[in-house]
């Protein structure tokens, strides 16, 4: 590790600051040492999925890694060369696939040749972005910005049993700065319940409350019944499409929550943005900033200043000279401005 190390404090947030860290590093070059990870998390330290996004981040870009052990605080990473290929990451658990993905995608984006990834773990989990999330809503706005990415669904995976799959499949491109000014008219809504050896009614209810809270019609409210195998599990996304963007809100269905409040969730959530105005909502938000920032520009609007939003700010602004501004302006919508120094 050389005495330019970048030194991060990972008590400003949760696993968010490792994961964009790791990131940048890999498409900076810049070495860094993170300390107290995850510190104010009910289990702090490396998790199961943490750990495979840096040993992932490490195989792509032959890293020097120290501290890399479950349960660590600390860790310090040295990035070489990103080399694409062919790679499979299993993280063993539940842990989330899409978090592990989106460790890697910047920096494959920038990669010697294109690359295929299979990740294999949880794909509908508890404060992670479920697939379809990716898929409809982060992914179409990356590729505007002129990412080259496709992304499938292999097999569906729920805490705690895991099992699940997806493939990411790039090819190295050039990002361009986006703005988005605001979501425009809304063309399409679907409210889809998932369950996998749950009872029937759980999607049933679920929808329902969905139907009866959003008012929407009953051809917008689907119920997919999986394979009792791929269960326990349930997920309830919700996928509001406009001119400009599309957002999916999700909840996921735990035992000892009844389905009626799995659906309320999701429904606060998806209210919240669409009587904001804003361009997009809390979590599309903070994961759109680091490839504004690798793009070297953008804006966007969004709710509020979520933890993730401010911290990924922090992360970003060690590694790469980039100017983020942001302004409320009015009680609903924050604007968040992004351009090189």
């Amino acid at each position: 590790m050389n005495k330019d190390l970048i030194e991060l404090d990972g008590a400003i947030g949760g696993g968010q600051i490792l994961r964009s860290a790791l990131s940048l590093s890999m498409i900076t070059g810049k070495p860094f040492r993170i300390h107290n990870i995850r510190a104010k998390r009910s289990r702090p330290g490396l998790l199961r999925q943490h750990l495979t996004a840096v040993t992932a981040a490490a195989q792509i870009s032959s890293a020097r890694v120290e501290g890399a052990q479950l349960g660590s605080q600390s860790l310090s990473f040295a990035p070489g060369a990103i080399q694409g290929g062919d790679y499979d990451f299993a993280i063993g658990t539940a842990g989330s696939c899409s978090l592990v993905m989106q460790t890697l995608l910047p920096a494959l984006l920038q990669a010697d040749q294109p690359s295929r990834v299979r990740i294999s773990g949880g794909t509908h989990n508890p404060l992670a972005p479920p697939f379809e999330f990716l898929e409809r809503a982060w992914l179409p706005l990356l590729r505007r910005m002129g990412a080259q990415v496709e992304i499938e669904l292999l097999r569906h995976g729920f805490a705690p049993a895991g099992g699940g799959a997806i493939e990411l499949q790039v090819v190295p491109s050039m990002l361009s700065p986006l703005h988005l000014k605001a979501p425009g008219v809304a063309h399409n809504q679907l409210a889809t319940a998932i369950v996998a050896d749950v009872p029937g009614h759980v999607a049933e209810r679920e929808l329902a409350r969905v139907g009866k809270r959003m008012k929407w019609p009953e051809q917008a409210l689907k119920g997919i019944w999986l394979d009792k195998q791929i269960g326990p599990g349930n997920v309830l996304l919700l996928e509001i499409a406009c001119e400009h963007v599309t957002e999916v809100f999700s909840s996921i269905g735990q035992s000892s929550v009844r389905a009626e409040q799995v659906a309320d969730q999701a429904v606060e959530q998806a209210r919240q943005w669409l009587h904001s105005g804003a361009a997009v909502a809390e979590h599309l938000a903070d994961q759109l900033l680091l490839p504004l920032a690798m793009a070297g520009g953008g804006s966007f609007s969004t709710t509020h200043m979520s933890e993730h939003l401010d911290s990924n700010m922090q992360v970003i602004q060690h590694f790469l000279d980039v100017a983020i501004t942001c302004t409320q302006t009015n009680e609903r919508v924050l604007q968040v401005e992004l351009r090189r120094r």
